[in-house]
């Protein structure tokens, strides 16, 4: 493969490696270097006058700590030649192979893999002739033309092609491919130019400065000077200023990497207030950050170039960790709520436990109700919310047992105290022979009985008082049945067969009382069983089936039983659905 390689490259290498040798060497001031490339080997010519004593292990040594400090991009061969002025051959070489170990600038990226010498006469200290031309042209051949390498020569006769902008671009050899970095021991170095410039416009520019981005810029363009100057080797006569830049530009970009954190921390904590805290851990954690992006903002004193800054986000930072600060207090005050609220609680599960009395459960009622009113008290905003919400779902269905075995005991007592004063009322009725009004408040006063709950306190006492009234009720319809008659039972049942519609058709004989309902009662009443909830359609009249049924039921019964006949209801389809007999 073809290879163009710029001749002012290799004229370049030259010169770094004779200004080099210069510092290393005390008569290196008589040395030329010459750098060409043959056969994908990079050759180096170091001359002298004869009269120089020469130690050559001193010189290839220099040249191939500044050849290991360029890092080749691939394995490279190097072959270093020694010579005297005027002289067609050297007198000596050393042949390297330097290898790629790591990046760009790295002083230790290319290595030396294999180096050795190779003396062409006894002495490697001088120059001696004794080569026969055979072994010249072995050991050198590049530079077999004289002392002064041409600048350009045609391809036919030496296959020497050059490329790359050296010690600042690329040197392809044979296809592969190595850098030259500027090690800065040429009269210009662009990377100190570049960081003193930095070095004197940073502080102004972190004076400036109205925001983390621009912050956050300043401090990549000082990372990317210290990085640019640490290409500079060891041995550059400008290592030391280049440790001290690097130095100055750390302390600043230290100063800047402290604000800037300090700033990304006020940023999260910001993010953060965006949504609300739901625990107490969660307003901690915030203030926390509150603290921690105002704890080294507060230490940056007022000859900083960042104290302008600082102290306009210093307020803004401090009035948000008192935001956050109220909110703990705050969320603390509803936290002694909630507990004082799982107390009452408690409270109130041991009261329901044991009570035993319509007293006891009107308390055990009114203690939950304590309880969820402090819960609900507790705002949505808390973060003490999401837990007092939890309870409730606890507390009510408990709250609702207490107050429904209350209102029930009440109920109880209610009835029970009704169904005496309606038993009383019915023997007033017997007494005057009202045998009807008798008959209907036995009948009450026996279905206010039987209505108490049996997990009532009163459910005993209610079911003493069954027996008896059904017997008063028993004989209280048959002196009814007495004295009715057959008119007055038509009238009764036409009346009970027509409230606005036409409920039911009927028909009496001499033993029996035969009741019909209606095609239309019946469909309003399977309407109704099919969706209890819905309205009668078809109809203006709104009839509750369900309870009506009964009641006509219980009509039809109070009438047959004062006919003293037997009743039999049937519906519009002839199926019996009620029937009331009497023994003969």
């Amino acid at each position: 493969m073809k290879v163009a390689v710029q001749q002012e490259d290799l004229q370049l290498l030259a010169k770094t490696l004779q200004e080099q040798l210069l510092v290393e060497v005390s008569s290196a001031e008589v040395f030329e270097v010459k750098c060409a490339v043959n056969k994908d080997e990079l050759m180096i010519l170091t001359q002298h006058e004869s009269d120089v004593i020469v130690d050559a292990q001193i010189i290839f040594a220099v040249i191939e700590e500044v050849l290991q400090s360029l890092a080749p991009h691939r394995e490279q061969r190097v072959q270093c030649f020694l010579r005297v002025f005027g002289e067609q051959v050297p007198y000596t070489k050393c042949f390297l192979v330097l290898k790629q170990r790591g990046g760009w600038g790295n002083e230790e990226a290319g290595e030396a893999e294999g180096q050795y010498f190779s003396p062409i006469s006894s002495s490697a200290l001088t120059y001696s002739p004794s080569l026969d031309k055979a072994e010249e042209e072995e050991l050198f051949d590049p530079f077999a033309y004289g002392p002064n390498l041409p600048t350009s020569k045609p391809a036919s006769q030496i296959k020497l092609i050059l490329l790359g902008a050296a010690l600042a671009g690329i040197v392809i050899l044979g296809g592969g491919a190595y850098f030259l970095t500027p090690p800065c021991v040429m009269s210009k170095c662009k990377e100190i130019q570049n960081a003193e410039q930095l070095k004197t416009k940073s502080p102004q520019r972190m004076r400036r400065a109205k925001s983390e981005k621009e912050l956050v810029a300043l401090q990549q363009e000082l990372a990317a000077a210290n990085v640019a100057l640490d290409v500079i080797p060891s041995w550059s006569p400008r290592s030391q200023v280049s440790e001290e830049l690097k130095a100055s530009l750390s302390g600043r970009s230290e100063k800047i990497n402290q604000v800037v954190k300090a700033l990304q921390t006020a940023s999260l904590a910001t993010q953060k207030t965006q949504t609300p805290a739901y625990s107490l851990e969660e307003l901690q954690a915030r203030q926390h950050l509150w603290r921690q992006a105002i704890a080294p903002l507060e230490i940056i004193s007022p000859d900083s170039e960042l104290y302008g800054l600082v102290q306009g986000k210093l307020l803004n930072y401090r009035v948000r960790l008192h935001a956050v600060n109220q909110q703990i207090f705050a969320e603390e005050k509803w936290l002694k709520k909630l507990t004082a609220a799982k107390a009452v609680a408690n409270a109130a599960e041991n009261r329901q436990a044991t009570a035993k009395s319509l007293n006891d459960w009107q308390k055990t009622q009114s203690t939950w109700l304590v309880a969820i009113n402090a819960l609900n008290s507790i705002p949505r905003t808390s973060p003490g919310y999401q837990e007092a919400e939890k309870l409730l779902v606890d507390y009510k269905p408990k709250f609702v047992t207490a107050r429904d075995r209350a209102t029930k005991e009440r109920l109880a007592i209610k009835a029970y105290q009704q169904t005496i004063s309606t038993a009383k009322q019915a023997k007033v009725y017997e007494q005057q022979n009202q045998w009807q009004a008798a008959a209907t408040y036995w009948d009450q006063a026996l279905q206010t009985a039987k209505q108490i709950s049996q997990d009532s306190l009163y459910y005993a006492q209610a079911q003493s008082l069954i027996e008896p009234y059904s017997v008063a009720l028993k004989q209280a319809q048959e002196k009814v049945q007495v004295v009715s008659s057959l008119e007055q039972t038509r009238t009764d049942l036409d009346k009970t067969c027509i409230n606005e519609i036409r409920i039911c058709t009927f028909s009496i004989d001499n033993a029996v009382i035969i009741v019909r309902l209606t095609p239309e009662y019946d469909q309003i009443r399977q309407n109704n069983l099919a969706n209890p909830y819905s309205e009668n359609s078809g109809s203006d009249t709104t009839v509750d089936v369900t309870n009506h049924l009964q009641i006509l039921r219980e009509a039809l019964a109070v009438i047959g039983d004062n006919a003293n006949l037997s009743l039999f209801l049937y519906d519009s389809q002839e199926q019996v659905i009620y029937t009331r007999t009497l023994d003969r």
